[in-house]
């Protein structure tokens, strides 16, 4: 597609929450003339039923797509697929594959969902030594997951040696981006540190982000804090 001819994506992107249907057509037109951002949104937009049915097939075709034409998100969006069964049968080596391309072509999340696999040994054999250099590298692109686990590393002395100074700030700096496992990890240092009412108001914000799984596991948590103030949150 010539650079005369090549939508602007994100013109359409924010089409799709006012008239999805047009914004639809237009992606599919340009997706089929082979742009590579275009094949990416609307795969996301299958994959969501956004103008669209909800079609995890052919999202998964059209990062496909995309992904062959060197698009680190749609790499990474391809390993979630096979992670997650959508639109093909669940392959974690696969999965595993796609998310190391997209982490070797700059995806921060494609850092961020390798490390994962690495730490988990799914679809790859355990390699921790390893997730902790791509936690660092994902936390090196602003990923504010990345900075929690990256912190756990340092907090528990995993594959470096137990930095707690290191473990507060990158805790912070992940509560601070809004990572709901980084609130409450930085409450807890705050709570240790007295600032009670600064840990509250993260661990309430943490509640409302939060999956349900982690949300119950957490309110389970803080019925057992020695803290009164944290025990209120629970009800």
């Amino acid at each position: 597609m010539s650079e005369s001819r090549r939508v602007d994506v994100g013109e359409l992107q924010q089409l799709l929450q006012t008239a999805p249907g047009q914004a639809h057509g237009r992606l599919l037109t340009a997706a089929l003339a082979g742009d590579r951002a275009a094949q990416l949104a609307l795969a996301q937009a299958y994959l969501e039923g956004i103008g669209c049915e909800r079609d995890a097939q052919e999202a998964l075709y059209w990062f496909q797509h995309a992904a062959h034409q060197s698009e680190p998100a749609a790499m990474n969006m391809l390993g979630r697929c096979y992670e997650n069964g959508w639109g093909a049968s669940v392959d974690y080596a696969l999965a595993a594959v796609w998310y190391r391309r997209a982490a070797e072509h700059g995806s921060h999340w494609g850092l961020y969902n390798y490390a994962h696999v690495l730490a988990n040994g799914r679809g790859v054999p355990v390699d921790r030594a390893q997730a902790f250099v791509y936690f660092g590298l994902a936390t090196g692109a602003g990923h504010a997951r990345a900075m929690h686990f990256l912190g756990q590393y340092y907090e528990y002395g995993w594959e470096t040696p137990v930095d707690l100074g290191k473990a507060r700030e990158l805790y912070r700096r992940s509560a601070e981006a809004g990572d709901y496992r980084g609130q409450c990890s930085w409450a807890s240092f705050l709570a240790e540190e007295g600032r009670l009412e600064q840990a509250c108001t993260l661990l309430r914000s943490a509640l409302v982000t939060a999956p349900a799984y982690f949300a119950a596991a957490l309110l389970e948590q803080l019925k057992h804090s020695r803290h009164p103030e944290l025990r209120a949150l629970a009800g």
